[in-house]
């Protein structure tokens, strides 16, 4: 965890950070957050990070700078002396009216945090993830479905639900009952060797690393489609792999206490997990 965070534009210790009772992302999770990686001091697609928060503040009537963000983050990692981390950005609208009211807030909260990151063994991606289907349901329709929302707390409930199951995962289908994502990442499904993923209307975050994925298969050759996925479907794929920006990707190999495929991590997955991990050393500054 930070010793040291950013919060409106200061670095200063955590202990002596303070946010009002009145702030709005407290009261009311109007806000949004972003969680990233960073491999040898350098965030891996920091500015794709940032871009997707700009675009979803711009909906929430939130007005932040990139560049500034930018700068905050690194000086949020330097200050920690932090080189394999994890980092995240907490925007709200800020502190306003005790009555409901966003046009009574005048200034939005940014914080940053940040620790380092002790990413899982080999031997878990060797043996993938083990998921249930959770009962809570996306919301195809709902404009939040695509923000990375401080209202995160559907997610923590299906999260429950995965731990409550002794697995690692809870996989949400949207009210049509067509597959969405996991609780805290995207899926991909594998059939003689083609990748097929949710699309964005499926009621799913578009993830950072997703479009990694999708921009690495296309490199490949892999033929990659977007599309609805009905839940059936999960029990004939012959792959699946869950995708963000902390474990990167992640062979599932189990769903609702049956093997996916051979139960083990396929030549698809395996070859994408390579090529990523590819991707990430040649951003590292000592790589280059």
């Amino acid at each position: 965890m930070s010793e040291i965070v950013y919060l409106n534009g200061c670095l200063m210790p955590r202990s002596q950070a303070s946010i009002s009772v009145l702030d709005y992302g407290f009261l009311y999770g109007y806000g949004l957050f972003e969680t990233m990686r960073a491999y040898g001091g350098q965030v891996f697609r920091l500015d794709s990070h940032l871009n997707r928060l700009v675009r979803s503040a711009e909906v929430l009537g939130l007005s932040i700078g990139v560049t500034d963000l930018k700068d905050a983050v690194m000086a949020t990692l330097q200050a920690n002396q932090l080189s394999d981390a994890r980092i995240r950005i907490t925007v709200s609208i800020g502190e306003g009216s005790m009555v409901p009211d966003p046009s009574t807030c005048n200034k939005p909260t940014v914080l940053i945090i940040a620790g380092h990151y002790q990413p899982y063994p080999e031997q878990i991606y060797q043996k993938g993830f083990r998921a249930v289907v959770s009962s809570i349901r996306r919301n195809s329709q709902s404009p939040l479905s695509r923000l990375k929302s401080a209202n995160y707390l559907e997610n923590m409930l299906a999260k429950q639900e995965a731990r409550a199951a002794g697995v690692d995962e809870a996989l949400c289908l949207n009210e049509k009952g067509l597959l969405a994502e996991s609780s805290m990442s995207n899926i991909f499904l594998v059939n003689d060797g083609i990748l097929r993923t949710p699309t964005e209307d499926s009621g799913i975050l578009p993830g950072i690393t997703r479009e990694v994925v999708l921009e690495l298969a296309s490199q490949l050759g892999i033929n990659t489609f977007e599309q609805d996925i009905r839940l059936d479907e999960l029990s004939q794929t012959q792959e699946a792999f869950l995708t963000n920006s902390l474990i990167e990707i992640m062979p599932l190999t189990e769903i609702d206490g049956k093997p996916v495929g051979s139960g083990r991590s396929g030549p698809v997955t395996q070859r994408l997990m390579a090529d990523y991990r590819k991707l990430v050393l040649a951003s590292r500054p000592n790589e280059r």
